[in-house]
């Protein structure tokens, strides 16, 4: 009898451990304390891979890259424009399934393959949202057409604004937020106007890496950082004065990842696109990710427990 017992202890705690392999090599996760507390997503509309790789002066930025882990091959969906690619980011799919196909959409042009509640094709904002209610989400935007891409009914704080830095500065020290988007209308005009990476717009993303400076000194100052993942990256490049083809220059974005449980000094060599933004903000916050999302999360960015 007491054979008995101990043998069908032994299976027991040998199918729990097999369970937790399973997860692990399915999820990399049998732990959740490796997970951020707060997501951080910085965006710059219209900063390309080139300009880095031509020897961009962005300090903070080349720090979060030595610190933490990035690419310079992430790639757009087509076209290489501003709206549908920025919803993908946040939609986890490409433009056959939101419905957002070309760089000023305000709604979907072709009929989303599903909605949620709200009546909208699901974004990571409001799927963490349900699954925790009383999570701080903030959504700060300086191109107004930002405003269509993401649902209203998710953020606590949501704010259309020229002045991104100085919103999110604030908002960071005073509320601490669990996910948060900050996304700059810039450098994307002083390429339409002067050209990518012309002297101009290698200064004005010089001047936006100090506003990202003054972002993880908020996070730093709010004392989170240290539980924070913050993720930099863009909706497209650029050539000469435009962007929307198929060309590298305009296809080809940085991407970034710094903070809690983020590799350090890592370069990311498998693909990735703009819709696994989202399945990774919605992996790193634990929310399962809708059947509709093509996205995949970034995994092997991430030291998990």
């Amino acid at each position: 009898m007491k054979r008995l017992i101990v043998l069908s202890a032994c299976l027991v705690l040998a199918f729990c451990q097999s369970g937790c392999q399973s997860v692990s090599h399915r999820d990399k996760a049998c732990s959740s304390e490796w997970r951020p507390e707060h997501v951080i997503f910085i965006g710059f509309d219209g900063l390309c891979a080139k300009s880095l790789r031509d020897g961009a002066d962005m300090p903070t930025l080349r720090h979060l890259m030595a610190e933490g882990s990035h690419t310079l091959e992430s790639r757009t969906i087509l076209p290489s424009s501003s709206a549908c690619n920025w919803a993908s980011i946040f939609m986890g799919s490409g433009i056959e399934l939101h419905g957002y196909t070309t760089w000023g959409s305000k709604e979907p042009d072709l009929e989303p393959r599903v909605v949620n509640e709200n009546g909208r094709y699901p974004d990571v904002f409001w799927e963490y949202r349900k699954k925790n209610p009383d999570a701080e989400i903030g959504y700060i935007y300086e191109w107004d057409g930002m405003g269509y891409l993401t649902d209203p009914a998710a953020s606590d704080f949501r704010l259309n604004t020229k002045d991104c830095t100085t919103a999110a500065v604030e908002y960071i020290k005073e509320k601490k937020p669990n996910l948060c988007g900050v996304i700059y209308d810039q450098p994307d005009g002083v390429g339409h106007s002067l050209g990518w990476r012309s002297p101009e717009y290698m200064a004005k993303i010089l001047e936006l890496d100090g506003c990202l400076k003054q972002i993880l000194d908020a996070l730093e100052e709010a004392g989170i950082l240290e539980e924070s993942v913050v993720i930099v990256t863009s909706d497209h490049g650029g050539i000469d004065k435009g962007h929307g083809g198929m060309k590298m220059e305009e296809m080809q974005r940085p991407l970034v990842f710094y903070g809690k449980s983020v590799k350090k000094g890592y370069t990311i060599e498998e693909s990735t696109v703009v819709y696994d933004l989202a399945a990774t903000m919605a992996w790193l916050l634990d929310v399962e990710r809708p059947q509709v999302w093509t996205g995949r999360p970034i995994s092997s960015v991430f030291e998990v427990k």
